[in-house]
């Protein structure tokens, strides 16, 4: 390595100051200028992804997650993309109907995995964990497209609301969500959440984007019970529907609508290839 003598060093520094104002360097000296040079950890990303196809017929889907490591078995590409891009299942489109009706085994993992650096990650940063998986194995290339469609807009009723604000209102990041759902009912607990959270939550169960018009600002506790009418039984004391119970239990009300909702189209995805 070369090193400059402390006697050069000093009378660039002159030669420098003594530059008028607005003055570019000679080329002799713009060498001796060291480019500021700064790095960044890379983002953690999955470095081993075996696939294998499922031809189980079996409609039971299991989906595991952990901080290096994704399993899913009997998962479609659907339900990866799900996963990866945040949006419900039937606001993807375009995926090839071979494609669309096969199912997959998947592991994928971190075979050096920095746990610092993982649990700092967002829940955003963490889907997009499997998006090499999706691109590279599945040779995926999607844009997204708003469309008008079918919503539902969230709003008072009268004598609403009948819930709560949250005592502590300094809270951000959409607060805590717990649904939990029995063969008769489910049940839903939200904690320091604000309305845009109910709205997603409750989504999940109508298949519908659910916009927030209520007006409501800050976060709120709340407790929500209506039926399961995926698994009905006669023999049971019936919880509401899920419609009745938001206006009953909340004071508030999902009207249909339409509205803008953004999409997912697939342009072109193909079988995964060898592992």
């Amino acid at each position: 390595m070369n090193v400059a003598h402390p006697r050069y060093a000093l009378l660039t520094i002159a030669c420098l100051l003594a530059l008028p104002a607005g003055s570019t360097l000679p080329p002799a000296f713009a060498q001796t200028v060291a480019p500021v040079v700064t790095s960044t950890a890379p983002d953690p990303a999955f470095d081993v992804m075996v696939i294998k196809p499922n031809h189980s017929a079996s409609g039971n889907v299991d989906i595991d997650t952990d901080d290096d490591r994704y399993t899913a078995t009997n998962v479609s590409l659907k339900q990866l993309l799900e996963n990866a891009y945040n949006i419900k299942q039937d606001l993807i489109s375009g995926i090839p109907g071979p494609l669309d009706s096969a199912r997959f085994d998947i592991e994928a993992k971190i075979s050096e995995p920095d746990h610092d650096a993982l649990k700092k990650l967002t829940p955003e940063q963490e889907r997009k964990l499997l998006l090499p998986l999706l691109t590279e194995r599945f040779q995926l290339k999607t844009h997204t497209e708003i469309k008008v469609l079918p919503v539902y807009e969230l709003v008072l009723v009268p004598g609403g609301p009948k819930f709560k604000p949250s005592a502590d209102q300094t809270k951000t990041g959409g607060g805590s969500m717990g649904v939990h759902g029995s063969r008769t009912r489910v049940d839903l607990t939200a904690t320091d959440a604000p309305m845009t959270s109910l709205a997603k939550a409750l989504a999940n169960t109508v298949h519908r984007t659910i916009i927030d018009k209520t007006g409501l600002k800050g976060n709120f506790d709340l407790t929500l019970q209506w039926s399961n009418d995926e698994n009905p039984d006669s023999g049971a004391e019936q919880a509401p529907s899920i419609f009745t119970a938001v206006q009953e239990q909340l004071g508030l009300k999902l009207q249909p609508a339409k509205g803008p909702v953004e999409t997912l189209v697939v342009d072109h995805a193909a079988m995964p290839t060898e592992n």
